[in-house]
């Protein structure tokens, strides 16, 4: 009976592992091929490495199924497993036009529906490829999609190397060609393809073509050179190589100049292209003087990050703007190109109210529509509260006097427990232990003359902060020496919120620009060098205030501009 009630625990326990969504996903190489040649379709299981042979039945009516492999991985990140299971069938039409490859059973699910476009075998060959109507060991085609475009844009250049022999080595020599940039997108494709009646083994690989200046402009021929080896001849082993070489023919395109409509302004031309703003905390409220962590990102489909503009906040009324972290680079995932720039900022409110952040624009060419578009950030406004333990308004002597007069009518409170239980014993004899344990260390501190407190006798009040402010300098800890100098100076001026008022405050430049590097370190994360020294000197002998009289001075920060953008 023991052994029933063990094995339905483990069912239980193991029910949520097999109740787990498992996502599958089915892909082709290529969407686009010519009757006679194979195309591949990839089944990938997300959740999996181990399945059974998905149901390959349905694909028998326009499709011959030439064979299949299978690969597993399993991705331990940070305590966190990933599984996934690819399943790939190689396919041949069996007649031209568009292909249904049906929704397929596999892992208990079903696959989404694909198309396959067929056309007749040659019909894909290019046109200028005199190569491709002969009967070589070896050719290549090379073509551009589309064959014209703008400046900037990115175009495909895609080769294709025609083999039907074994080659023992090889390599493609890539053209070279000023005013264009060309580099490689995506992982070589490899499938058969018929040509003349005889089969040949492709391989396909697509660049990023982005021409940078208007006009006429000729590729050059992309070229081969490999061996190959006889393996009908018995004495092949012994035998030298055979020397192979092809090139391709060249490849022309036309590109536009940039439209009138978009002069001026910064030159996007992108399939898509996507502007957001993360990191607004939930309920919308702020504090004086608690950063406000936001991230600013931009993606463009068909654009390199290096073309991308800098993302920057406005200057901002009643905030600092630190700017933070970038992170910028460029995805090539074929057969288009990604670029991607982040921005993080920290906005550090100075004053109680309403803190808006405007709207932000920027302006972009859409290739899809071929016209302008604008991306939008919407203007975002957040209440700002007083700073988190700020001392609470003190209310008029006859408002306390009213609120006196009214509470006239006694309330009979709950009566407190007796301090006879042992429980509260312990309590006062633990906090008994404690401040001797307090005075005892501070004692034996002063007695070895760590910290330098100037004249001041006693650990009480601003003389007890300004100790701790000087332990925190040296420590290096920007978020210990904002507490500890905000702590301290509050002390001398209770009405004090942040680190802005109390540059504002203070006389000595020394202090000022204290402060505003203490300020870029611990907000901006700007890599300041260590501070310890400069604020136990700007501050060893105290706060030198200004006169109530003198108008404040304004920050030593650069004002943060946004970038260049147009409203349409």
């Amino acid at each position: 009976m023991w052994r029933r009630l063990l094995m339905l625990l483990c069912l239980l326990l193991l029910s949520p592992l097999s109740a787990r969504a498992i996502e599958v996903q089915a892909t082709l190489d290529r969407s686009r091929v010519s009757l006679g040649e194979t195309v591949t379709l990839n089944l990938r299981l997300q959740g999996s490495n181990s399945i059974s042979r998905p149901d390959l039945s349905a694909l028998a009516q326009d499709f011959f199924v030439l064979g299949s492999s299978s690969s597993s991985s399993l991705r331990i990140v940070n305590g966190s497993s990933s599984a996934e299971f690819t399943f790939d069938v190689a396919l041949r039409p069996k007649r031209v036009g568009t292909l249904q490859i049906p929704a397929l059973s596999f892992a208990g699910s079903m696959t989404q529906p694909l198309q396959l476009e067929v056309i007749p075998a040659g019909a894909g060959t290019a046109s200028n490829s005199p190569n491709a109507k002969g009967n070589e060991d070896v050719f290549l085609e090379a073509s551009a999609e589309p064959a014209s475009g703008y400046v900037g844009q990115q175009l495909q250049y895609i080769v294709r190397m025609y083999y039907a022999v074994n080659l023992n080595a090889g390599s493609l020599i890539e053209p070279r060609l000023d005013g264009v940039s060309l580099y490689r997108i995506g992982d070589e494709v490899d499938y058969q393809a018929e040509r003349n009646g005889r089969r040949y083994n492709v391989v396909e690989q697509h660049y990023a073509l982005i021409p940078q200046k208007p006009g006429h402009i000729e590729i050059p021929p992309i070229a081969f050179q490999g061996e190959t080896m006889d393996m009908s001849d018995p004495n092949a082993f012994f035998a030298s190589s055979k020397p192979l070489s092809a090139a391709s023919s060249p490849v022309s395109i036309e590109v536009r100049a940039i439209p009138t409509a978009a002069s001026g302004m910064s030159w996007l031309p992108a399939q898509q292209l996507k502007l957001s703003l993360d990191g607004a905390p939930v309920q919308g409220d702020l504090h004086v003087g608690e950063p406000l962590n936001l991230t600013m990102s931009l993606e463009a489909t068909g654009l390199p990050y290096e073309v991308l503009p800098a993302l920057s906040l406005p200057t901002l009324d009643g905030a600092t703007v630190y700017p933070g972290k970038k992170v910028t680079g460029t995805r090539r995932d074929a057969p288009l190109i990604v670029g991607q720039y982040q921005q993080s900022f920290a906005v550090v409110p100075n004053r109680p109210g309403t803190l808006t952040i405007p709207e932000t624009t920027l302006t972009w060419w859409n290739l899809h529509n071929d016209h302008l578009e604008v991306a939008r950030l919407p203007a975002r406004s957040f209440t700002v509260l007083p700073a988190a333990g700020a001392p609470a308004q003190v209310a008029p002597a006859t408002s306390v006097a009213a609120a006196s007069s009214s509470v006239a009518t006694p309330v009979t409170a709950t009566a407190a427990p007796a301090l006879g239980l042992p429980w509260h014993w312990i309590a006062l004899g633990s906090l008994g232990l404690s401040l001797l344990s307090l005075l005892a260390w501070w004692a034996w501190r002063r007695g070895q003359g760590a910290v330098e407190v100037g004249d001041v006798g006693a650990v009480d009040g601003a003389g007890r902060l300004r100790a701790g402010f000087l332990l925190a300098a040296r420590a290096e800890d920007s978020a210990e020496q904002v507490r500890s100098l905000l702590a301290w100076a509050r002390a001398e001026r209770p009405a004090l919120q942040n680190l802005g008022e109390l540059a504002s405050m203070l006389a000595p430049e020394a202090q000022r620009a204290a402060i505003a590097s203490l300020q870029r370190k611990h907000y901006g994360n700007q890599g300041e060098a260590p501070l310890g020294d400069m604020l136990a000197a700007a501050f060893r002998h105290g706060f030198v205030w200004r006169d109530a009289s003198e108008t404040m001075v304004t920050s030593a920060l650069p004002p943060l501009y946004p970038f260049n953008t147009k409203k349409t």
